[in-house]
């Protein structure tokens, strides 16, 4: 089949275009247009017109002829004379044209997985989160096989090639098609796309390169660290098996309330219960803070509502060194409920001092008939 089309519009690409230009953009419909992929009526031929454009513009020798004239420089079609792909002599070379050919292939092979990520809660106190503490924590992980340093293979055996797959790691099925043949390829399943297999396995692990075995990690809390906080120690998850990578180790915070303090982020607050005359009159009051109790000085006068900040008081920053929140202490004023004789004595005399009229006392049940029928 040779095109009328122009072979740069086929393409899309200028005729100034260099080679990696052009093989990108064959790349690109090829993967579009491949029958196998596309149902389209028009896929075959539009993909056979591709591939025509495709093996001339590749060929420095040809594409000059066909600057030079056209398609009659290269004698009236670019697919005279090539295989059932034009000038890859089968699929395989079209699938190096996409993969990167033997080098594609080598990338292509499996590595041995990476090993499972793992997650320890760890409790501490509140006093640990605003200080900062060094913990040592024990957790039971599949760890690296110490006999055959997690090869799986017995100490003093090796691995050979995979007799299934020679060593490629995959492995590839031909079929026939109306436009060539097609290869289908797959991981190989002995040796799990390795390319290599254990002949003799570790006595120890049995082939697996790993063991489940206890392990003791010390951690660092840092200081400002809150509820629910996880901190990542890369590769210290299990190891992967036949010498994979580790996993990493998530270790998720739990922080015990404090019974008088609470946190949003670096701030801390405390409610503080005042007495009319404390703050009618001032006091000093100890406070807990979150190194302990401190002596703060209630003026005369404070209202019910008021703030009092203690500045630096309250939590370290997690990612900013030297700085830190504040604690802000909420006044309540408490009004007793029940009062004595003497209290109410004086509570009276004071409301006369400053011209209030107090509600009057409820007397006892003859007082109350004696209103009623007055």
């Amino acid at each position: 089949m040779a095109t009328t089309r122009d072979y740069y519009d086929i393409l899309g690409v200028p005729r100034g275009a260099g080679d990696a230009e052009i093989k990108r953009a064959f790349r690109k419909l090829a993967q579009q247009w491949h029958p196998d992929v596309n149902t389209d009526p028009s896929a075959q031929e539009r993909f056979k017109e591709i591939n025509e454009a495709y093996q001339v513009l590749s060929d420095p020798q040809q594409r000059r002829a066909y600057d030079m004239f056209g398609q009659a420089g290269v004698g009236g079609g670019g697919a005279e004379g090539f295989g059932p792909f034009g000038g890859f002599q089968g699929f395989g070379d079209l699938f190096d044209a996409f993969f990167g050919g033997a080098a594609g292939t080598q990338a292509r092979r499996a590595r041995p997985p990476a090993g499972s990520d793992l997650r320890y809660d760890l409790r501490i106190t509140f006093e640990e989160s605003i200080r900062g503490a060094e913990k040592e924590i024990e957790f039971s992980a599949l760890d690296r096989c110490a006999t055959c340093s997690g090869t799986g293979a017995e100490p003093g055996s090796a691995s050979t090639r995979c007799p299934q797959c020679n060593g490629q790691g995959e492995i590839r099925q031909v079929r026939s098609t109306m436009l060539g043949q097609m290869v289908n390829v797959t991981v190989c399943p002995r040796c799990r796309g390795e390319g290599s297999v254990v002949e003799t396995p570790c006595h120890d692990c049995r082939g697996e390169g790993r063991i489940q075995r206890k392990r003791k990690l010390r951690v660092v809390i840092p200081p400002g660290i809150d509820e629910g906080h996880q901190m990542r120690l890369t590769g210290e998850g299990e190891a992967g098996p036949r010498g994979g990578p580790a996993g990493n180790l998530y270790v998720a915070v739990h922080v015990e309330p404090h019974p008088a303090l609470r946190r949003d982020a670096t701030e801390l607050f405390y409610d503080l219960p005042l007495s009319i005359t404390q703050a009618a009159l001032g006091a000093r009051v100890r406070v807990p803070t979150a190194e302990g109790e401190e002596e703060v000085e209630i003026k005369a006068g404070t209202q019910p509502g008021a703030e009092i900040r203690l500045r630096g008081k309250g939590v370290p920053h997690l990612r900013r060194p030297g700085v830190r929140g504040d604690l802000h202490i909420l006044v309540e004023v408490q009004v007793p409920t029940r009062l004595s004789k003497r209290q109410r004595e004086l509570l009276e005399a004071l409301a006369a001092e400053s011209g209030e009229r107090p509600a009057p006392k409820s007397g006892g049940i003859l007082d109350k008939v004696k209103d009623a029928i007055s």
